[in-house]
């Protein structure tokens, strides 16, 4: 489950704070949430303090979201690895190549 919370904050942007899973359909419930921000041009920041998990579809739409300008703030240790993706090997030494 996922819930999506509205924070009011003293600037223009808009925050909005996550609390569960961002797995499956909840992840396209927050790309629906989420479109009026960013197709009116406001300021997104998504506050994933309390976010426990995302599965692929959760950070294909975090990593949208992102690359439509979201500032996404405060994710746990294991979602910030999540979101960096996989990172290049390096080949083995030795290997001949």
């Amino acid at each position: 489950m996922l819930k999506i919370s509205r924070v009011e904050t003293a600037d223009q942007a808009i925050t909005l704070k996550l609390e569960g899973r961002v797995v499956g359909l909840w992840a396209d419930e927050l790309l629906q949430a989420c479109a009026r921000f960013v197709e009116n041009g406001r300021a997104l920041k998504l506050d994933l303090r309390d976010v426990s998990f995302a599965d692929r579809h959760g950070l294909s739409a975090l990593l949208s979201l992102k690359a439509q300008g979201a500032t996404i703030e405060s994710p746990s240790p294991f979602v910030a690895e999540q979101l960096k993706g996989p990172q290049p090997t390096k080949p083995k030494s030795g290997t001949g190549v």
